[in-house]
């Protein structure tokens, strides 16, 4: 009975596809189960084996759910478009779409030869123009939306009211006080370009040193006309929403982390000299006394107004060194503080006192108002900042039974916790916060500046406008027409989807406009009364088609809707969504922000998309390295008795564990493991290697461990000899059963490792005894096949089924034959254990006893000596004392 699962697997595979066996009907009538994989870009290097991992796992969810009467939908398709396609045209002329679509026909090849049990006729493709024709739909969505602050909700934006006063102002100033309150809009933005990609990259897409997470390159500040959403209208709702959601706590605090919820307050100052007044965000309000002097960061729109003509020059050099700079390098505490003073000062309002105005780039533009009030004594950055221009420093904050006090209260040293308040009353402006607690000064400062009309009560979030531009083609275009006369407008629904324009160069331009802004017959439009206009030539960035496509899921052949509402109200939410740890906060918090969009306006039944997050673990690979931490490509390796040492130099080299890399050469295809071992035996070691949630490496051991124990199973449960009639032994019996119930709560709490276990025990078992029943055999095969599908399917077709099994009903656990009867308890003379002897629960101690000291292997241990004690624990432990 040889295990030939390279014949077994295609077969099953064909007739999976064949009959459809995996197609989701929507029977309302059933209890649902959406099952949601982070959907892949097809690269053109493949699947690698830590793609499948998180597949596996909701593919074993999957079937056990249908087993057990659930309407499973677990549909997969592709997060196409993208950079690598694009950067492939450039070099080689070769359109993005048939390089997109020659690796997804890879990926769902090997997506198949994995035996995953997907619903194929629900695939998708985001670069598909029937799909992102419903993209540009959502983004319409979004034009045509404002966020009503009262209401917390997002709102028609025909539902707007226009003041009188607006309305007064003419026709312009109405369609300005419109744009200025849309979800969506269009406007001038400093925005971080990469000059490699020839790209904008949003803040999330930066990396900590300044780098562009596509491409390793650092990036600039620039000014570009962008698309912007509004997600910070937001932020209070993505916050609050986190609380009902069943996701990872590190998910959930990267998130809370991002949005960067803050209460402070705003408080304006009055520009000496200008007639201006610079407002500043500050959550400590009440150390307005504290403040000798403001900086405002680099980019701040008053920069240029600010400048007196004898710092001017000084001042534009600064400006331009800080936009070469990232923000870790910015506001790194450990470097050298700089900056540049503008000529001009600030009156601070709560003393009347005139403080200079500097810029600096330790302030950003991405938190609060882009513009500081410094308070050195009890910040470190401003007191190191002070300390370099000799700015003053006034403690307001006595930290009284400290060492340093005096160094403190002179302004040598600074004090960053709190204290009691001093120098904090002014005879002049009224107010005084001498001798109050915190949170009494907050409150009355607070109610002083909303009194004088100079500040109010603030809440801020840190997560700012998502830039929702890209400078390429290969991405969704916006159905936006620019016109001549200043005029912008959408195009119909009628009309979409807008697609992309056939072009023989895609090279961006140095200038930042995208290819698109050479395809002139598709470029310029013409209305009906002769007007010219200019379709936008940005795309959508590649997050657009990820932010919702678990909604087309749900009814992707529709071309007059986005999806059946019914079906949306039965399907939604998504029962759980797995994926990589890597999309905490960009995509998730992107679909969150649509979703909850779409719920505002009565599109989706549900204010959340995905009720349970999981996050699978990394599968690493080995790699090696040198001496002097120089890694070695694994081609390079050969092992010696344990040991492993380069082939050229033969240095001796150290075993590590890293991400597979093409650099490093130990990048695993599974085509190779299935090659070798087949689809069932990848999946089952995928899942066997630890839990799901944890890095593990992948070792070829491991794969070939497993592949003989399904190579056993087949022989054993293949053999009709092995399968009989008749009632089942007992133990058999008892330990199936067992077996069934860890099988399902481990598939239930997704804890697979420890469910493989449980069948290798009970095939041990089975080999054991030599025979089981055709009943014992067939339950098997149903509990087996979640994790090893085409070995399931092969036994139950062998025991004469003509059916699949993917549909049979998950076998009922026997509770009678869980509880045990009798005990195996450890036998121990004078502490040490001896032997074993199992004992019914219910025997008489008397008996037990009699049963021990009668047993023949106690005969050695008690010869010649008397029994002094014989202490029996029920169900535990038996211990004789003799002497």
């Amino acid at each position: 009975m040889d295990y030939k699962f390279a014949e077994i697997e295609p077969k099953w595979q064909q007739y999976w596809e064949k009959n459809k066996t995996f197609k989701t009907e929507d029977d309302f009538s059933k209890p649902k189960y959406y099952i949601l994989d982070m959907f892949p870009y097809p690269s053109g290097a493949g699947l690698h084996v830590g793609h499948p991992e998180g597949y596996t796992a909701t593919d074993i969810l999957s079937r056990y759910k249908r087993m057990k009467g659930f309407n499973v939908l677990h549909p997969m398709g592709y997060d196409a478009f993208g950079l690598p396609a694009e950067q492939y045209a450039i070099q080689t002329g070769t359109h993005p779409a048939i390089t997109t679509q020659k690796n997804c026909d890879n990926f769902r090849r090997q997506i198949k030869s994995i035996g995953l049990s997907y619903d194929w006729d629900r695939e998708i493709n985001t670069t598909d123009p029937k799909y992102f024709k419903w993209t540009q739909w959502i983004f319409k969505k979004l034009y045509d939306t404002y966020f009503d602050e009262t209401q917390q909700k997002g709102r028609p934006i025909s539902e707007l009211v226009i003041t009188e006063e607006v309305k007064s102002k003419g026709e312009e100033a109405v369609q300005a006080y419109i744009s200025e309150k849309r979800l969506a809009y269009y406007d001038n933005a400093q925005v971080w370009w990469c000059d490699s990609c020839k790209t904008v990259c949003a803040n999330e897409e930066v990396l900590t040193d300044g780098s562009h997470e596509k491409c390793g390159h650092q990036v600039i500040r620039k000014n570009l006309k962008q698309w912007l959403l509004r997600i910070p209208h937001y932020g209070e709702r993505l916050l609050s929403g986190l609380e009902g959601l069943d996701w990872p706590a590190g998910v959930k605090d990267m998130q809370r982390n991002w949005i960067g919820k803050s209460t402070g307050a705003e408080v304006d100052f009055e520009i000496d000299g200008l007639g201006k007044k610079l407002r500043v965000y500050t959550t400590r309000p009440d150390t307005l006394f504290g403040a000798t002097y403001m900086v405002v960061a680099p980019e701040h729109e008053l920069v240029n107004e600010l400048v007196t003509d004898d710092k001017k020059e000084a001042v534009e050099a600064y400006v331009k060194a800080a936009a070469l700079k990232s923000d870790l390098d910015r506001t790194d505490l450990a470097k050298e503080k700089t900056g540049v003073f503008t000529g001009r000062y600030a009156i601070n309002p709560i003393n009347n006192v005139k403080i200079p105005i500097w810029v600096a780039d330790y302030v950003l533009t991405g938190y609060g108002t882009g513009a500081i009030m410094a308070v050195p004594a009890h910040d470190t950055r401003d007191f190191e900042f002070a300390k370099e221009f000799d700015i003053p420093v006034i403690c307001i904050l006595d930290p009284k039974d400290v060492e340093n006090r005096d160094e403190v209260l002179a302004g040598n040293a600074c004090w960053t916790e709190d204290g009691a308040y001093i120098n904090s009353a002014s005879s002049e402006t009224g107010i005084d916060i001498n001798g109050l607690n915190k949170t009494a000064g907050i409150a009355k400062v607070i109610a002083w500046l909303e009194e004088k009309g100079i500040g109010k009560a603030t809440v801020n979030f840190k997560l700012r406008d998502w830039l929702f531009s890209r400078q390429r083609y290969w991405g969704e275009p916006f159905p936006v027409i620019h016109w001549e006369d200043g005029e912008v407008t959408l195009v119909e629904d009628e009309n979409l989807p807008l697609q992309l324009p056939d072009l023989e160069e895609y090279k961006p331009s140095e200038t930042g406009e995208s290819p698109l802004a050479n395809a002139e017959d598709w470029l310029i439009v013409t209305d009906t009364n002769g007007r010219k206009g200019r379709r936008e030539t940005n795309t959508m960035p590649q997050w657009a088609g990820s932010c919702w496509y678990y909604l087309r899921y749900i009814d992707p052949m529709n071309e007059d809707s986005i999806f059946d509402v019914k079906k949306e109200q039965y399907w939604m939410p998504v029962d759980l969504y797995v994926g990589g740890a890597e999309h905490a906060v960009l995509h998730l918090l992107y679909s969150r922000f649509w979703h909850k969009v779409l719920f505002d306006l009565g599109i989706v039944s549900t204010d959340e998309p995905f009720q349970k997050l999981y996050n699978q673990g990394m599968i690493l690979a080995f790699a090696y390295e040198t001496s002097t931490g120089a890694k070695v490509a694994s081609d390079l390796v050969e092992e010696k008795e344990g040991k492993y040492f380069h082939t050229e130099t033969g240095e001796e080299l150290r075993q590590i564990v890293a991400k597979m890399s093409k650099s490093l050469k130990n990048v695993v295809n599974p085509d190779d493991v299935i090659e070798r071992y087949g689809a069932d035996s990848l999946r089952l070691y995928e899942m066997f290697m630890g839990p799901l949630d944890e890095r593990k490496p992948w070792a070829e051991n491991g794969v070939k461990g497993v592949f003989n124990f399904l190579a056993r199973v087949y022989r054993f449960f293949a053999n009709p000899e092995n399968i009989v009639d008749g009632e089942e032994d007992m133990e058999v019996a008892k330990l199936l059963h067992q077996t069934i119930q860890k099988v399902e709560s481990d598939i239930e709490n997704l804890k697979f490792n420890t469910g493989i276990a449980a069948l290798m025990v009970f095939n041990n078992l089975a080999y054991k005894k030599g025979k089981v029943t055709k009943a014992t055999a067939e339950t098997f095969a149903k509990i087996l096949a979640p994790y090893a599908p085409h070995m399931g399917e092969e036994l139950w077709s062998l025991y004469g089924n003509t059916e699949t099994l993917a549909y049979e009903p998950w076998p009922a656990v026997d509770q009678s034959l869980l509880t045990e009867d009798t005990h195996e308890y450890p036998v121990s003379f004078n502490g040490k254990m001896r032997f074993k002897i199992e004992l019914p629960l219910d025997m008489p101690q008397a008996e037990v006893e009699k049963a021990v000291l009668s047993d023949p292997r106690s005969e050695k241990w008690i010869e010649g000596k008397s029994v002094r004690k014989f202490i029996y624990v029920p169900k535990k432990i038996i211990n004789i004392a003799v002497g």
